[in-house]
């Protein structure tokens, strides 16, 4: 079955642009134009996905976001949003809204297409599967072992749980304090700090592109 998208955005000649690139790559759309519309439509619609702007009248993006991740019907559904602000306060927010994904404009439908595209890709990785292959990389759950363009190597249990998880879910925004629950647990403390000393050694292994920072929210690992 195709996949369906929500476009939301005031502009309609953006939502009329985004709506023709989607739907001539197979995938069924809807349209709304302000936050309380796009917030009806995703409760009758259930939509895979949703394509959201911020800066939109009766109801902003960042508070529909949020209205559409409370609702339990809705929790599998994705939120990309679409804003021309793109200063880091804004973005924290959005992320902070349980958006996955944000995408300034002006926007290129071939980019968008290819952050969709990724984004669906993630939802078929299982964060318990024994091994996880993304292009040149293999992690092996079982074995403990992580492989990159054929070559082998070896990784503390910290820093291979913290890549493990990242890579689980490649594209995801992992939060600091997701990050803290995951690896080390609840009832160890540990700082901020830590996360970042780990992360700098992994990418000392696997280079530097694989793991991006979101400052002030976390990391996600590029598809």
């Amino acid at each position: 079955m195709a996949k369906k998208i929500l476009i939301v955005d005031d502009e309609k000649d953006i939502v009329q642009l985004l709506r023709y690139n989607l739907e001539k790559e197979g995938y069924k759309c809807f349209s709304a134009y302000d936050g309380e519309e796009a917030v009806e439509k995703a409760i009758k619609k259930k939509p895979n996905l949703i394509l959201l702007d911020i800066m939109m009248p009766k109801m902003d993006g960042i508070e529909a976001c949020r209205k559409i991740k409370e609702n339990d019907n809705l929790q599998n559904t994705y939120v990309i949003f679409l804003t021309a602000r793109n200063e880091e306060y804004s973005e924290i927010a959005g992320f902070d809204a349980g958006a996955d994904d944000y995408i300034t404009k002006p926007i290129k439908p071939r980019a968008l297409l290819s952050r969709i595209k990724a984004i669906f890709k993630r939802s078929k990785v299982d964060n318990e599967v024994d091994e996880i292959v993304i292009n040149d990389l293999t992690i092996n759950r079982n074995r403990f072992n992580v492989t990159i363009r054929g070559h082998h190597l070896i990784l503390p249990k910290k820093e291979f749980e913290l890549l493990y998880l990242l890579a689980s879910k490649p594209g995801k925004v992992f939060r600091r304090e997701q990050i803290l629950n995951n690896v080390w647990g609840s009832e160890v403390f540990v700082g901020d700090r830590t996360i970042d000393v780990h992360i700098r050694k992994i990418r000392e292994k696997i280079g530097n592109h694989l793991i991006t920072t979101i400052k002030g929210v976390g990391y996600k690992f590029e598809a």
